[in-house]
């Protein structure tokens, strides 16, 4: 029996607030790293690339699981605004490789300081009690999403 009533006795409620909040975060950040930019298709496709490196379309659907065709869409708006490039794929004359060009490489770097900076920023409007009990929990939602 739960003799305090501070303490849930559930963690429904938990796992909602915890859901809401980390979908908002994660839109935060990509709304300021990507100010009406690019799609969430187009900026996860240069990511698996800038990780990866160079994929053929097929293995991008797979990974990103999307039809080829759809890929294909993506990584044509991408090869049109210079972000990939085409390359002949090394041992399959059939196949071309995708990955990242330079102006590619430094759109990734440009989003992920914009995503750092605006971070720090709001961390920084917190008291040092509640940027230690982020920190602390980011620990624990790192260990959530790789259970």
């Amino acid at each position: 029996m739960n003799d305090n009533p501070d303490t849930p006795t559930s963690p429904e409620p938990a796992v909602a607030e915890l859901s809401l909040a980390i979908g908002q975060l994660v839109r935060r950040l990509r709304m300021e790293a990507n100010p009406g930019e690019l799609s969430w298709s187009q900026i996860a496709t240069l990511a698996r690339l800038d990780k990866a490196g160079a994929m053929t379309t097929a293995d991008l659907a797979r990974a990103e699981f999307v039809k080829p065709q759809s890929m294909g869409t993506t990584l044509a708006d991408l090869e049109q605004a210079g972000l990939v490039q085409r390359r002949p794929h090394p041992t399959d004359g059939r196949q071309v490789l995708f990955e990242l060009t330079a102006e590619g490489v430094e759109a990734r770097r440009q989003r992920n300081i914009a995503k750092r900076e605006w971070l720090l920023a709001a961390m920084a409007r917190l008291d040092p009690a509640e940027q230690q009990t982020l920190i602390a929990a980011a620990a624990l939602i790192k260990r959530l999403a790789e259970s």
